[in-house]
Parts: structure tokens; C-alpha cells; sequence
């Protein structure tokens, strides 16, 4: 790092990044940051045009991240980054829109919109970044908070069963579906990558740290604890069955690509079917035509 700074060279994701807002709101410890340079990562390494790149987040820690990157970025109200994010696509289906939030952003207060989202196939990536809880508003319970956890609003113990997320997109119709943790970076890397060149609703889950709230109720150590538990407890399955990929307290991880498959976006249905209806008249939805009257 020292030489690094004397020479004046940059860090390679500097360039990706609102310098001026940096240092960032996380705590030390805490994953998000690492999942965001995954992206940039995946930004660097793809061919995709960064003016037609844009993110939209919620409300939240991971909220925070569509601030801190150099895209067009918006950050928009609690649960309502997907609904936002399918309105742009609409708008512009040239862009390539990314949608970076919590569990509680997209599944809980969000959930619904999440749903139809992926019932729809709407072209969009949906990067989840997962700490078990509200950590935010002060560690509170959540839709993904698992069995026997302790949580701020739950001192005795979850017992609300939690959502096992890759099934459930997989279940809504998400074409690509796939598990990371902070720890497995560089396939992280990978995978949103694909997701970035893949057409239809790609959902990436990204377990992470939240050291501050989650893991001091649940006496779990740092965040270097937590990774190492990451190391230890993680299986790699790609292709495993969705409905076996619950998540117990500080049990197994199963994680890899899970769902890969092709069919028509919400635009290409919607154009597909209209063009049959209407024949000639029909206007492509997103595409100029020059021999209109």
C-alpha cells in the first residue's frame, strides 16, 4: 500500500467510486464492501458500457452503495428499489439495471414487488446482500433471520421460520439463481458477471457479516470469525435443488449457480405477443422504427 500511494498510482476500483463520500458508513467488519468490489470487479472484467449501467437501491446498510458509485445511481424508498428499477428498464430497455439492497429492502417490506419481478422475467439484477437482520434500525427481526437467532426483537430466540431465498426466486420464475458469501469474492466476481451478460431476472443472495448487531447478540466474534465459519461450513452444489438450500442457525451454507435457463423478458413476451395481435401496426416496444409515418 505504501508503495502504491508514493507512486501515485490509483486503487483499481477508485476510478468506480464518489471519492468525495468515501469513507463509507459500514462498520468494520461488516461484508458489505466486499460484495462491492466483487461488482466493480465484474464491471471491470465485462464488456458492458458503464453509461448504460445503472443501480438502484432501497432503503438500508446496502442501501447505502448506490450513493458510492461512480453510475448512474438512485437511491430510492424503503422496499421500492425493484418497482423503481422495472420503471427505468421500461423507460430505457437499452440500460442494464442493477437493483443492490438488503434482505429487508427486497424481501420483507419489498417482497411483494420481488414476486412479480421474477413471475414477470423482467431484465433485471437483483444483487441481495444477506445479514440476517435489520441491521440499520437496531438488529432487528427479519424475513431471513434463521431459526434460534437472537435479534433485538426476538431476546428469546427466532422462531419464525425464514425464507430460503434462492427457492423462492426460483419459484417466481427468476431465470438465473445463485448463493454466494463474502468470503467465496472472486466467484461472486464471476457470477455477477454472468448475471450482467444474462437476459431475464438474475438474482444473486450474497451472505455477509453484520458484526455490530447480528453476530455481537448472537456471540458469534468478529468479522474474521464469521469468515472463517464462512470457510469452514461452506459447500459448493452448483445445479443443487432449490428446496434444500435453507439456511439454519450457524449451520451448513450450500452455495454455487443454482438456476441457468432462457425465456422471453417481460419485453420480449410483451413485443412477441402484440406483434402477433397487431400485425404491422405494432410498434416494438423499445425500438425505433425509421419507417414510420
Amino acid at each position: 500500500m505504501k508503495k502504491e500511494v508514493e507512486s501515485g498510482e490509483k486503487n483499481p476500483i477508485e476510478s468506480f467510486l464518489r471519492m468525495d463520500r468515501i469513507p463509507h458508513i459500514w462498520c468494520p467488519g461488516c461484508g458489505i464492501g466486499i460484495v462491492v468490489t466483487s461488482f466493480v470487479d465484474a464491471l471491470r472484467k465485462s464488456d458492458i458500457d458503464l453509461d448504460k449501467v445503472c443501480v438502484v437501491s432501497g432503503i438500508g446498510c446496502t442501501g447505502r452503495v448506490a450513493g458510492y458509485l461512480k453510475l448512474d445511481s438512485f437511491h430510492t424508498t424503503h422496499g421500492r428499489a425493484i418497482p423503481f428499477a422495472t420503471g427505468l428498464k421500461l423507460a430505457n430497455p437499452e440500460l442494464k439495471v442493477v437493483v443492490f439492497s438488503g434482505d429487508g429492502d427486497l424481501i420483507a417490506i419489498g417482497g411483494n414487488h420481488f414476486i412479480h419481478a421474477a413471475r414477470r422475467n423482467m431484465d433485471l439484477v437483483i444483487i441481495c446482500v444477506n445479514n440476517f437482520n435489520y441491521a440499520m434500525t437496531g438488529g432487528q427481526l427479519g424475513p431471513t433471520t434463521p431459526l434460534e437467532a437472537n435479534l433485538s426483537t426476538a431476546p428469546y430466540g427466532n422462531f419464525e421460520y425464514p425464507f430460503n431465498l434462492p427457492y423462492l426466486a426460483e419459484a417466481c420464475g427468476a431465470t438465473y439463481v445463485a448463493r454466494w458469501t463474502a468470503l467465496h469474492l472472486r466467484r461472486l466476481s464471476k457470477s455477477i458477471q454472468e448475471a450482467l451478460s444474462h437476459k431475464g431476472f438474475s438474482f444473486i443472495e450474497v451472505i455477509t457479516p453484520c458484526v455490530t448487531l447480528y453476530a455481537r447478540r448472537n456471540r458469534l466474534g468478529s468479522g474474521l470469525n464469521l469468515l472463517k465459519y464462512y470457510h469452514d461450513n461452506s459447500e459448493i452444489q452448483h445445479g443443487a435443488d432449490t428446496k434444500t438450500l435453507d439456511i439454519s442457525f450457524q449451520g451448513k451454507l450450500i452455495v454455487g449457480k443454482f438456476v441457468e435457463k432462457e425465456k422471453p423478458t417481460f419485453l420480449d413476451a410483451m413485443n412477441q405477443r402484440l406483434s402477433r395481435v397487431l400485425g404491422d401496426k405494432y410498434q416494438l416496444y423499445g425500438r425505433i422504427n425509421d419507417d414510420r409515418d
